[in-house]
């Protein structure tokens, strides 16, 4: 009985662990899940009385507020397919122009354009007129009108001379002389690279030569035709044979009288004429025909008087400074010794203008020499040239328009102690030299041959 008990527990523990290893090599299938319940509506919300009766903003379509229905498949973008090629549905223009080869240099070359740009040249010297060299552009100020201005372009390179020579016939005979003398030395102060223009003036301004060559034999020709025999000395008006017979205060003798058939007598002198500012003038002209890039000069030999000019010396100087012309000169004659020279500065009213030079070279920006002696005046040429090579020049944009005719007053400023600086008093705007190239003239140099096919 016993051993039948024990048996039975055996086997029953042997079931018991092949049931466990039968649920560990099949897992059991995944159960099927119980389905959710179901989700309860929310509320509806309540209607805002008077909300119905408020028209729609101006706009507003029936899908942009969200009422509208549903948008289909046809309000959908358009998507393109970027492999495809898309035609513009606008026009885009005439076609450009196609330049030959070899124009494009000429197809981008701007025309000129019309532009508020202003140079100034100006000298620097110490306190003793000797000329000072190696100013920077950080030490130099423009302005215009009292207003500060941008420089645009600083340079202290010599520019290329384009000089009409003036030579005043009118001065006595001995000065005339000594000019004449000086002449030959006037080529020297020159470059190869100049150009000159001769004029003379007595009654009248006349023109010897028109621009050419400094250093050519035509200039050395004009200047020896050039000179005069000076003005004759104005005959005594008292003394013995100042005066002849008289009866009942008449000339007894018309073919005596001091103006022959004059019975009259008073003799009066005959009037001198110094047509200096009709010789500026007409030399300012001529200038105005050079090209650009130089520098315009007109320098003068002369004593410096005026009479008779129907030009207006205003008038000269506002032409000379409507086109960047400056006025040099050699001052010859009793205007050119201290004390003389001094006083001929003045004017007296209803009188002939002893010494105009000095205010021409003042309102330009040119220098005077005064010079008696001959070769004090040869000496000159050589000084007044160098003084010219060694000038600085400033260029700027005036934010004033350039076309409205009104005198601008300039001025040069050099941050230096005790320094001179010699530069134009102001300027009249002008259209026609204010037109500059937009970009440099380059030359148009034809298109290089195609190469041959290799063999």
């Amino acid at each position: 009985m016993k051993h039948t008990v024990i048996a039975a527990a055996l086997a029953g523990l042997m079931l018991a662990q092949n049931a466990g290893v039968a649920q560990q090599t099949a897992p059991d299938a995944p159960q099927p899940q119980s389905q959710p319940g179901t989700i309860p509506d929310a509320p509806k919300p309540q209607a805002i009385p008077g909300l119905n009766n408020v028209a729609p903003g101006i706009g507003t379509t029936s899908t942009s507020n969200g009422d509208g229905p549903a948008p289909t498949d046809s309000d959908a973008p358009h998507l393109t397919d970027p492999q495809k090629k898309v035609t513009p549905s606008v026009d885009d223009g005439p076609a450009p122009d196609v330049t030959a080869p070899g124009e494009g240099i000429k197809a981008f070359t701007l025309a000129p354009v019309t532009v508020n740009f202003v140079q100034r040249p100006f000298t620097v010297k110490d306190s003793k007129g000797r000329l000072v060299p190696g100013i920077d552009w950080r030490e130099v100020r423009i302005y215009e009108n009292g207003v500060r201005q941008r420089m645009a372009i600083f340079t202290s390179d010599p520019f290329p001379l384009s000089v009409a020579l003036v030579i005043d016939q009118s001065v006595p005979f001995d000065t005339m002389t000594k000019v004449n003398n000086a002449l030959a030395a006037l080529q020297g102060a020159f470059a190869p690279y100049d150009q000159i223009a001769i004029f003379t003036y007595n009654n009248g301004p006349q023109m010897q030569t028109d621009f050419t060559a400094a250093q050519s034999a035509r200039v050395t020709a004009v200047l020896e035709r050039s000179k005069g025999k000076g003005r004759d000395p104005v005959m005594g008006l008292t003394g013995p044979l100042s005066q002849t017979t008289t009866i009942n205060n008449s000339q007894f003798d018309p073919n005596t009288s001091p103006v022959r058939n004059n019975p009259g007598m008073v003799l009066n002198a005959p009037k001198e004429l110094h047509t200096l500012n009709d010789a500026i003038l007409e030399a300012a002209v001529a200038l105005t025909k050079t090209g650009r890039g130089r520098r315009r000069i007109i320098y003068v030999i002369s004593d410096g008087k005026e009479y008779g000019s129907k030009a207006k010396y205003k008038e000269v100087v506002q032409y000379l400074q409507h086109h960047e012309i400056q006025v040099y000169g050699t001052i010859v004659g009793d205007s050119s010794t201290p004390i003389i020279g001094f006083l001929d500065r003045y004017h007296l009213p209803f009188q002939m203008r002893d010494d105009i030079l000095p205010r021409y070279a003042a309102a330009t920006g040119g220098q005077m020499a005064s010079e008696f002696r001959t070769k004090g005046i040869e000496e000159s040429f050589s000084e007044i040239t160098k003084e010219v090579r060694t000038q600085y020049t400033v260029g700027y944009y005036s934010h004033e328009p350039f076309i409205d005719g009104k005198y601008r007053k300039t001025e040069v400023r050099v941050l230096r102690p005790n320094l001179n600086v010699i530069s134009p008093d102001g300027y009249y705007p002008s259209a026609v030299e204010a037109v500059r190239p937009a970009i440099p003239t380059t030359t148009n140099t034809p298109a290089a041959p195609a190469p041959s096919p290799s063999n």
